[in-house]
């Protein structure tokens, strides 16, 4: 089983930033409903649309400034961001301002994003292009953070002697979650490099729990990853995100989670379905975070 930061799980309140989550305000009122409950997380999605839904949209780094402004504790972060859809400069630069705001809260995550934030705008589809840009940014945004001068020639980016100040609070920078569909290999070697995997899955859909066996085969595939990068034994903890609707009801939470921990998971993040009416409605979404965390 992977190292985590924490013995047993944190848990963490996802929540899409469309429709109520669409106002800062709102936002905010969740951040602080979830802090008080006990939840070690926030997440916003990182979205422009989705499935071409007609309702508000909020950036995510507004949502989360407001976020931090009106919490003192809870960690905060995007699930997940699209890296190509955005240039490095100006990402690491609103992480960076955020991880200060928050007195070093940020989590960041990464991955390829949704294909309609991209062609509805007329940008690149291309898998592999996309995959390319974010590998090339997420190296740039590892070197911005250091607040030392950059130069780079890449094939998609460029920097000449450019250093961003001021640095992340988190040092040497927030940590980098990657995202991706299971069983596709590609995203958990790139999360392997690393500090966490927030993985979806093929077989279960956003908001129902996956199945153990294949968290229990991520995990053990992303170990040999990250010993084979590291020459050796992993050793630096590394977090396994899993998430869906946990039960509330005594004891039924330990049923689900329970062998999804001892499988490797080191968060539970609660998700709504995506398949239910109320997916971006505030009333059951605070309902479930007073309710507190999953008691495993």
């Amino acid at each position: 089983m992977l190292e985590a930061q924490h013995s047993g799980v944190r848990t963490s309140i996802n929540i899409p930033n469309f429709g109520d989550f669409a106002d800062p305000r709102t936002v905010a009122s969740v951040a602080v409903a979830a802090e008080q409950a006990g939840w070690d997380a926030l997440f916003v999605w990182d979205h422009l649309t989705h499935d071409r839904r007609r309702r508000p949209f909020g950036d995510p780094w507004m949502l989360l400034t407001a976020a931090a402004l009106a919490t003192t504790r809870i960690r905060l972060g995007t699930m997940v961001t699209p890296v190509a859809r955005r240039r490095p400069q100006q990402l690491a630069r609103q992480v960076a301002t955020l991880d200060n705001l928050s007195g070093g809260r940020v989590i960041f995550g990464a991955g390829l994003g949704d294909r309609d934030d991209f062609a509805g705008f007329g940008e690149p589809t291309d898998p592999r292009v996309l995959a390319e840009r974010l590998d090339e940014g997420l190296d740039l945004l590892e070197r911005y953070w250091t607040g030392e001068p950059v130069t780079h020639q890449g094939r998609h980016y460029r920097a000449d002697d450019v250093a961003l100040l001021p640095a992340p609070v988190q040092r040497p920078r927030p940590p980098i979650w990657i995202a991706g569909f299971w069983p596709r290999r590609r995203p958990m070697r790139r999360a392997a490099r690393y500090e966490g995997a927030a993985p979806l899955f093929i077989s279960a859909t956003h908001g129902h729990a996956p199945p153990v066996d294949e968290v229990r085969d991520l995990v053990a595939y992303v170990r040999e990853e990250r010993e084979a990068l590291q020459g050796g034994p992993a050793t630096e903890p590394f977090e396994i995100v899993v998430g869906g609707v946990s039960p509330t009801r005594p004891g039924e939470a330990s049923e689900v989670l329970g062998p999804l921990i001892e499988a490797g998971a080191t968060w539970w993040d609660e998700r709504q379905r995506m398949d239910r009416d109320d997916l971006d409605r505030l009333a059951p979404t605070l309902a479930r975070v007073e309710q507190g965390p999953p008691a495993v």
